[in-house]
C-alpha cells in the first residue's frame, strides 16, 4: 500500500505536466499549419487523426455504451462540441490574428470560469476569497490583452487589442465549459471511453460545420498551399494529432488518475510555459514589459483561485466522511 501511494505521489504530477506541456506544443504546428488550410479545416484533420490513434482503445469498449445513461450523454456532446471542436477552432483562429503568447496565457483564465460553472452544474461551493482573486485575475487579463494601455481612449486598434484576444475569450469560455462538461462525463463512464468518444463527437460536430462553411469538399479540405508544400502539411498536422493531441492526453490523464486535483492545477502550468517558450522563442511573439507582469499577475492570481477552492473541497470531502 505504501507503494502505491508513493508512486502516486512521484509519478502522478510528473505525468500531468509532461501531459500539459507536450499540450503547449501544439502551437509549433498550429501557428504554419494556419498558412496552409483553413482554421476549421485543421480541426477536422486534427478530429481525423487522433480518432485514428485511439480507435484501438474505443473498439474494445463499445459493448459499454448500453451502459450509459442520457445525463453523461449530455455532457459528453457538449463537452465534445464545446471543447474538442467549437473551442479549438476558436483558439486556431487567435493563434492566427491574435499575438500567440498572449494566447496561450490568456488562457489561464479558463479555471475562473469553470469553478463558476461548476458552482451553476454541481451545486459546488466557492472559496472565501474566489471574487478577490478571480477580479485580479480579469484585472490582470485586460492589461495582458492590451500592448499600449495609454491609447486606449484613443482607439482599440491603436492599443493593440486584436481580435485575436477576443477569440482567446471566447475559446476560454468553451474550454472552461467543456471542462464543467467532463467532470458530469466522468461521473457516468470510464475515462479512456470518455476520451476517446469526445474525439468521436468533436470529429461529427466538425463534419457537420464544415459544410455550413462551403468547406467539406476536395478544394477545401487540400487547398492549393497545401498542395504546393504536402510535406509540411502532414507533417504539422500529424504532430498536432499526435504530440500535441493524443499522446499528451492519455499521458496527463493517467497523471490525474495518480494526483490530486489540487496539486495537479500547479503542474498543468506546464502547458503555458511550454508554449510561452515555443511562441516567443521560436515565432517571437514578444510580450511588453507591463505585460509580462499582468502576465504573472494573472497565473498567480489563477493559482490562488485553484487552491482557495480546493481548501473547500477538501472541506467538503472531510465533512462527507464523518457524516
Amino acid at each position: 500500500m505504501k507503494s502505491v501511494d508513493a508512486k502516486r505521489v512521484n509519478y502522478g504530477p510528473w505525468l500531468v505536466g509532461l501531459g500539459a506541456a507536450l499540450w503547449g506544443t501544439e502551437s509549433a504546428w498550429r501557428i504554419p499549419l494556419n498558412n496552409l488550410f483553413d482554421a476549421k479545416v485543421i480541426v477536422f484533420w486534427e478530429h481525423v487523426l487522433i480518432l485514428a490513434m485511439f480507435l484501438p482503445i474505443l473498439l474494445p469498449r463499445l459493448g459499454e455504451l448500453r451502459k450509459i445513461d442520457n445525463r453523461t450523454w449530455g455532457f459528453l456532446v457538449f463537452s465534445g462540441f464545446a471543447g474538442s471542436a467549437v473551442g479549438t477552432i476558436f483558439f486556431t483562429l487567435a493563434l492566427k490574428y491574435g499575438n500567440p503568447t498572449v494566447v496561450n496565457v490568456i488562457l489561464n483564465i479558463q479555471p475562473v470560469i469553470s469553478t463558476l460553472g461548476a458552482v451553476v452544474i454541481f451545486g459546488d461551493k466557492l472559496g472565501r476569497r474566489f471574487f478577490l482573486y478571480a477580479a485580479i485575475a480579469i484585472i490582470a487579463g485586460m492589461f495582458l490583452s492590451v500592448e499600449h494601455p495609454d491609447l486606449i481612449g484613443v482607439s482599440f486598434a491603436k492599443a493593440g487589442l486584436t481580435i485575436g484576444t477576443g477569440y482567446a475569450l471566447i475559446c476560454a469560455f468553451f474550454w472552461a465549459g467543456s471542462t464543467v462538461a467532463g467532470r458530469g462525463v466522468m461521473m457516468g463512464m470510464p475515462l479512456r471511453l470518455a476520451s476517446s468518444l469526445r474525439i468521436v463527437v468533436g470529429l461529427v460536430c466538425m463534419t457537420l460545420i464544415l459544410p455550413g462553411y462551403h468547406k467539406l469538399n476536395g478544394a477545401a479540405l487540400w487547398p492549393p498551399a497545401a498542395q504546393a508544400h504536402s510535406s509540411q502539411a502532414i507533417g504539422a498536422l500529424v504532430l498536432l494529432a499526435s504530440i500535441s493531441g493524443g499522446i499528451p492526453l492519455l499521458i496527463y490523464f493517467e497523471g490525474l488518475r495518480r494526483t490530486r486535483a489540487s496539486t495537479a492545477g500547479y503542474f498543468e502550468m506546464m502547458q503555458t510555459l511550454a508554449a510561452v517558450c515555443i511562441t516567443w522563442g521560436f515565432f517571437h511573439a514578444a510580450l511588453r514589459p507591463h505585460q509580462i507582469i499582468a502576465a504573472l499577475v494573472l497565473i498567480g492570481a489563477v493559482t490562488m483561485v485553484q487552491r482557495v477552492q480546493a481548501k473547500v473541497e477538501n472541506y467538503e470531502t472531510e465533512r462527507t466522511r464523518q457524516d
